[in-house]
């Protein structure tokens, strides 16, 4: 309990100081979960349309995909990107490997799942009737899709903070393909495994509450604009 509240004074002290090194840290890893979020939002909302309302061969398979990915460990996710990434690797020319970019290349592999999956649910909510009804109103495609966004944007707004949770939360694939290399490539999480590793609890733990202030606060200003939108 003493190492709890050691972490906690010694979190206060970093936030208060404005430490440099924690600044950067934490907005290294607001950039690195945040694009690999918003990717995924670009691909896994259409990607959920699409398999919420498409008929297709295969449909039921690739929701199948869909929903065994939303639980796929992270660890694996970074594996296969490791793979796919290092110099032996089919893409190893780009020199990806390592980089902030590989990071956001497994975090958006991680968070599309459940984006497409949450989008797919919330989608298939809706009266099956209701794309039919916009069309005869004059809804193009692409005008009948954002107005079926705004039906399902409480779970929409979920999918996000579902899909954010999950990466900035993550360590396994972003040490795997990320390194861990400080300066560079060392988020949160894995500064936190870092600290662990050193005997140096308090600053483990100072980091952990840093990162769920850092999560709490994006997850109440998703939820404060769900609950509004739905009032």
């Amino acid at each position: 309990m003493a190492e709890l509240w050691d972490g906690l004074r010694e979190a206060i002290r970093l936030v208060i100081e404005g430490d440099a090194t924690i600044r950067e840290v934490a907005l290294r890893t607001i950039l690195v979960s945040g694009s690999a979020t918003v990717l995924s939002l670009l691909v896994g909302v259409p990607l959920g349309y699409v398999l919420a309302r498409g008929q297709f061969p295969g449909r039921n398979l690739a929701l199948s995909m869909v929903n065994t990915g939303m639980g796929m460990p992270p660890v694996v996710v970074g594996l296969v990107v490791w793979l796919m990434l290092v110099r032996s690797g089919p893409f190893g020319g780009l020199e990806l490997i390592y980089t902030r970019r590989a990071m956001v290349i497994a975090q958006f592999i991680i968070a599309l799942p459940l984006v497409a999956g949450f989008t797919a649910a919330s989608i298939q909510a809706l009266p099956r009737e209701l794309p039919d009804l916009l069309a005869t109103l004059g809804a193009g495609r692409v005008r009948t899709l954002w107005l079926l966004v705004r039906e399902a944007h409480l779970g929409l707004l979920a999918a996000v903070m579902a899909g954010f949770g999950a990466v900035v939360s993550e360590v396994g694939a972003s040490m795997a393909v990320g390194g861990n290399i400080k300066g560079e490539t060392r988020v949160l999480t894995t500064a936190i495994v870092t600290e662990t590793s050193r005997g140096e609890t308090a600053s483990a733990i100072a980091l952990g509450l840093i990162l769920l202030a850092m999560a709490f606060s994006v997850n109440l200003a998703l939820t404060v604009v769900q609950q509004r939108r739905r009032t």
